[in-house]
């Protein structure tokens, strides 16, 4: 049983890890993928100290089997491919009205418990969602990442025939775009990094560089001249912010995906003289992770193109500091079972 560990800013250590025998209401899955994600790297520069007790397994985007179940679990056994939605929120209190999945007591599994970066993790039931029979274990682990983009799109209310932008081309960037189009929009990405740009034309998405070509320019002469439907925020740039009001044409929509740590300058008075929403998404619910998942069993996305590489778990901490320095990679995997290829 192999573990690896977040150790302290900068330090990810591989050791033995503990097998948990599941209490009642939880399972213990064989980990077969896990991804690395931005907020993995966040946690390796140290920035999520303040929820992270080291030493501790992180990581949280998986797929895997289950190995064992505890007393009370009957709709799942021992064989079934899964993967975790992994939130926590048991906390949650009336005043949530209901969004559990946003509460304010919520715990992320991986960041404020262990993570998926081991060969056996035990994990509460309601975390589970069963994958269809036959779907492939290397592209379910990105189901967390893709039910992001589902509940981004969903809630951007993207309709058929509507144009939509994404700023920002990374991993959950490109998910956006893929998942947008397969809602019948016509999607422009705008992406800097020259590897990204290129992926996303193989894609057959439009994408271009916006500093090079004039972003607002561009989507008018797409639109008719009235700009776009919806656009989703998805860099974290200031810069991206403050041109938004831009690209959109009157009753526009923005769909905020990105974390800005710091609040940021938006011109306001284009948000009341053209009418524009702004809509805030935060991770995924339950319906979100339904629809990735059949997305996914469906083959009509082109998801295995978005995984770089994959590597043994046990080199997981060789990989950090490279994906720090190169930006390119879209979505690295570890193999977390020694008879995983």
């Amino acid at each position: 049983m192999t573990a690896a560990y977040y150790a302290g800013p900068r330090k990810i250590t591989v050791g033995a890890g503990t097998i948990v025998p599941p209490a009642k209401g939880e399972v213990r899955i064989s980990v077969a993928y896990a991804g690395i994600c931005g907020t993995d790297l966040h946690i390796f520069h140290g920035a999520m100290d303040h929820r992270i007790k080291a030493p501790q397994v992180i990581g949280h985007e998986m797929s895997g089997t289950i190995a064992e179940i505890g007393p009370g679990v009957e709709h799942l056994s021992v064989g079934d491919s899964v993967v975790v939605r992994p939130l926590d929120h048991r906390a949650a209190t009336p005043a949530d009205r209901g969004f559990d999945h946003i509460c304010r007591g919520l715990k992320f599994l991986g960041i404020d418990s262990p993570g998926a970066f081991q060969s056996s993790w035990t994990v509460p039931v309601f975390t589970v969602h069963r994958l269809p029979d036959g779907v492939d274990l290397r592209t379910a682990a990105l189901t967390e990442p893709l039910a992001v983009a589902c509940h981004d799109v969903r809630l951007g209310a993207v309709a058929p025939g509507e144009l939509a932008v994404v700023i920002g081309g990374g991993p959950i960037g490109m998910l956006v775009a893929m998942v947008a189009r397969h809602a019948g929009a016509r999607v422009l990405i705008a992406e800097i990094n020259p590897f990204r740009l290129a992926l996303a034309r193989r894609l057959g998405f439009e994408a271009f560089d916006p500093t090079q070509t004039d972003l607002p320019t561009l989507v008018r002469a797409r639109s008719n001249d009235s700009g776009a439907d919806v656009v989703f925020e998805v860099s974290g740039s200031k810069h991206a912010v403050l041109g938004l009001p831009d690209l959109l044409a009157i009753r526009g929509r923005v769909v905020l995906v990105a974390i800005h740590a710091r609040p940021v300058e938006v011109n306001l008075f284009q948000f009341f003289w053209k009418e524009l929403r702004l809509i805030g998404t935060r991770v995924y619910e339950p319906e979100d992770y339904e629809n990735a998942i059949q997305l996914i069993a469906s083959g009509e996305l082109p998801l295995a193109d978005l995984i770089t590489e994959v590597h043994p778990l046990d080199k997981i901490a060789e990989l950090f500091p490279r994906l720090e320095a190169d930006p390119s990679a879209m979505k690295v995997l570890l193999s977390c079972q020694d008879d995983t290829p």
